[in-house]
């Protein structure tokens, strides 16, 4: 482990990481580290992205990643397996790098550490202390506004790798962040497991927006942990999805609202295809006057199985929660539990939940199908209409990535 992260690897943190490594996860199925590997090859820079592997960059195309300037970026960083083969910013204002080299340019980066993410929360967030690799760093300076969403993307592509990565983000007070990450594999069909471990400060005034879609393989595990600490009148916009075989993910981010008036929310699209088993959630603590949340999510099962989660807990006064899952089942087989959770602490708080699972009902299909539509047609009218989930506070070229994400991913849905 380099030298720059001597502040964390004290007997005291090592210690503590080695406690959890004893311990189960907190949730789902468990993932036998050892039978991974703990290293990979050093992979050479890559100045101009346009370069790498036709394949590799289909690859990332399909994750929302592009390689060449047809598409607007203010900054790019792209990690493969343990490398991180390319970093840029077009900003004077915006910081993005590897996490070890802006730990090497910052000392107080160390400060921010473990800090919105427990070192010691279970056996995966040890691991990453004491297996860490890279990862990057996105930073927004006071005042300033990406003009471009910037990306990044994690790529893991040697075979039966534990790929281990620590992503610190930063918006500094009244700024503007928007992120699209991309994360993917080779397409080889081979095992491997990705652990990821995100830490989100969003200071006073300040604004990220978080579009993060995954492409797996199906025998891919995917274990991301994910902290987010937001002050006083920030925003934090997360957006998830998944709609490709994994082997199994777990991610359940925790949002604080530490600050008066913080605002939350997590939009997340989850499709569970035949061997695909997902364990996803979102938790935000309101701790704070006027904080407020929505967690939004839509799963639809073809035969793997979804545990969809959601806690909001309000301790302050004057805040407001709103949860709502709905799960559609297309086929004969599959299974989506819906898990919503609704905690107070305090008088004077509004937190409220739905949740829905059915399946598609004959009465529509046959509806579309009198209008002159196919039965495929008229189903993938009625799947696309429910994944379509509107953003608030989205940037335009934001919500049409995201929209050409779903609808790429809805051929193979159907």
């Amino acid at each position: 482990m380099p030298e720059m992260r001597d502040i964390k690897t004290s007997k005291e943190a090592v210690e503590k990481a080695k406690s959890a490594q004893a311990k189960q996860a907190r949730f789902g199925q468990d993932i036998a580290l050892d039978s991974y590997a703990q290293s990979a090859e050093s992979i050479d820079y890559q100045r101009d992205l346009s370069q790498l592997p036709q394949a590799t960059k289909e690859r990332m195309l399909e994750v929302g990643v592009v390689t060449d300037d047809k598409v607007e970026r203010s900054g790019t960083i792209v990690q493969m397996d343990s490398s991180v083969i390319h970093s840029l910013t077009k900003q004077d204002d915006v910081e993005v790098m590897s996490t070890n080299q802006a730990m090497e340019k910052h000392g107080w980066l160390a400060d921010y550490l473990w800090k919105a993410v427990s070192v010691d929360s279970d056996k995966y967030t040890a691991h990453v202390e004491l297996h860490h690799s890279n990862g990057y760093f996105i930073r927004s300076l006071t005042g300033s506004k990406s003009v471009y969403p910037i990306q990044a993307c994690l790529y893991l592509n040697k075979k039966n790798l534990a790929q281990t990565v620590h992503n610190i983000i930063i918006a500094e007070e009244n700024s503007e962040l928007h992120i699209i990450t991309g994360c993917t594999s080779g397409g080889k069909n081979e095992p491997g497991l990705h652990l990821g471990v995100s830490e989100f400060y969003v200071k006073k005034g300040a604004k990220v927006s978080f579009t993060m879609i995954h492409n797996w393989d199906p025998q891919i595990a995917v274990r991301p942990r994910t902290g987010i600490i937001v002050e006083e009148g920030g925003v934090f916009i997360s957006n998830y999805v998944i709609m490709k075989p994994v082997q199994s993910l777990q991610t359940n981010p925790v949002a604080r609202c530490v600050g008066e008036n913080a605002v939350v929310r997590f939009n997340s699209i989850l499709v569970a295809q035949p061997g695909s088993s997902m364990d996803v959630g979102s938790q935000v603590i309101l701790d704070a006057k006027g904080a407020r949340t929505e967690i939004i999510s839509r799963t639809i099962t073809t035969g793997g199985t979804i545990t969809a989660r959601g806690y909001i807990e309000g301790n302050a006064p004057e805040v407001k929660g709103h949860l709502e899952c709905r799960g559609l089942i297309l086929g004969e087989k599959g299974i989506i539990h819906a898990i919503p959770e609704l905690k107070g602490q305090i008088a004077g708080i509004d937190l409220s939940h739905e949740a829905a699972i059915g399946k598609i009902a004959e009465e529509e299909v046959e509806y579309l199908m009198m209008r002159g539509l196919t039965r495929d047609a008229a189903t993938a009218t009625i799947v696309r209409g429910f994944l379509r989930v509107d953003i608030e506070g989205l940037p335009d070229q934001l919500n049409q990535e995201l929209r050409h994400a779903v609808e790429a991913s809805e051929k193979d849905l159907m």
